[in-house]
């Protein structure tokens, strides 16, 4: 590769190859999502000094107090999405049902629905820290030319076409997977184009990070608390060090390029986990394998979960493989 950088839009052409359906699908999808990304990003920047921080006074179907920028940036995605003609359906974290897009010719041809958690670690605007957006995308299962249904939504993750996240920091990146490994995109906010920084992004297979709220230990499952104070040990490469910033899409890149362990483990107050399998778990986690990590519930991989409803919790470890087997380990001891 010459010493110029290639943008994402040259990447994408580049390898579309790769990617097992029509080429020009992929590049559509990605593009819409670039664009709003980049909408997005720019009221994030801009967050402090305009009132678009603070609660909106409305609740998501999660129970959760919405920001005003959760608002606008779940407007922004699905409005960028629909108007690209490409997908069939959208799935929101935000939205209490999936949105059904019919095709510009009327008939319901396009092919593809797309499941986003708009703004990941949204309580962290305020303090200005990272927040993020993830992306899954599937082909739809029910038959093209009819509207979609819950089915086309309630799919395992190893179905997923691709994946992936935007984060929203010191520099903007957007980082995916399209099943032939990770790469990931630096914003050059000058000239509004993403370019390629992070070819070929790998999980090391050890790590020495491990992300949790240990200020809800006392709620988590025993061999979660085993674990934690495995990695808090003095031997051998250990303790390590404890990073946790609360937003995902944060923990896991940084996860991912120093090499650790983000647990959120079922606890008394959340008993079934809290991340979502279908907006945050499953494109983690595809991610994840796809740069030589592993993410599973602590018992089965989180891709083989098969879904039973849009808004499912699950509990989540992913990381590092080794960091992964480990913690997997003290699960099961527990048991």
């Amino acid at each position: 590769m010459s010493h110029k950088k290639q943008t994402l839009g040259e990447f994408i052409i580049e390898n579309q190859s790769s990617f097992k359906y029509s080429s020009g699908e992929l590049s559509s999808l990605i593009n819409s999502i670039r664009l709003a990304a980049k909408v997005v990003n720019h009221e994030v920047n801009k967050a402090g000094l305009v009132d678009i921080i603070g609660a909106v006074g409305d609740t998501n179907v999660q129970g959760e107090d919405q920001q005003k920028l959760d608002v606008y940036a779940n407007d922004k995605f699905i409005q960028t999405l629909t108007n690209r003609n490409i997908v069939c359906g959208i799935a929101s974290e935000e939205e209490d049902d999936f949105i059904s897009i019919n095709s510009q010719d009327e008939n319901h041809q396009n092919k593809y629905v797309v499941l986003i958690d708009p703004l990941d670690g949204s309580s962290n605007i305020d303090v200005n820290v990272s927040v993020g957006t993830i992306f899954s995308i599937y082909r739809r299962v029910t038959p093209v030319g009819t509207p979609v249904t819950l089915k086309d939504f309630l799919q395992k993750g190893s179905e997923q076409v691709a994946a992936g996240y935007v984060v929203y920091g010191t520099s903007t990146m957007l980082v995916y997977t399209t099943g032939d490994g990770v790469n990931g995109f630096t914003l050059n906010p000058a000239i509004g184009s993403f370019y390629l920084s992070h070819p070929d992004m790998q999980f090391p297979k050890d790590g020495s990070i491990y992300s949790v709220n240990e200020g809800n230990y006392i709620h988590f499952p025993q061999g979660i608390k085993d674990y934690i104070k495995y990695c808090q040990l003095e031997e051998e490469d250990r303790p390590y060090t404890s990073r946790y910033i609360g937003s995902l899409v944060s923990d896991f890149h940084r996860n991912m390029i120093k090499g650790g362990i983000y647990l959120y483990p079922q606890s008394s107050k959340n008993p079934k986990g809290k991340l979502r399998l279908l907006y945050e778990c499953n494109p983690m986690a595809f991610l994840a394998e796809q740069a030589n990590g592993k993410a599973s519930d602590g018992f089965v991989r989180t891709m083989d979960i098969q879904p039973t409803e849009l808004h499912q919790r699950v509990p989540f470890i992913c990381g590092s493989k080794n960091m992964v087997n480990k913690a997997e380990e003290f699960m099961r001891k527990a048991k």
